[in-house]
């Protein structure tokens, strides 16, 4: 994958404790039980680090890494 997506994978693991076997491109927040205040958390550094603004409503928990890396992604083009 794209360094998006090894960008966002140190963003979880960082305010996240999922285990490394469990993250990949097809796993969705809800799978790495990330709750609703590390979901904001994400957001917030994922704005700071890589400068792409993600409203609330986009980031959800059923999104997977890699559509999140799409997004982050296709902001980033804008």
């Amino acid at each position: 994958m794209s360094t998006t997506y090894d960008q966002l994978v140190e963003i979880v693991t960082k305010l996240h404790d999922a285990p490394r076997d469990r993250i990949s491109p097809e796993a969705t927040f809800a799978q790495l039980d990330v709750d609703s205040l590390t979901m904001v958390e994400i957001s917030m550094r994922i704005e700071r680090d890589l400068g792409v603004h993600i409203d609330d409503n986009e980031l959800e928990e059923d999104l997977t890494l890699g559509a999140t890396t799409e997004l982050i992604d296709a902001k980033l083009t804008q």
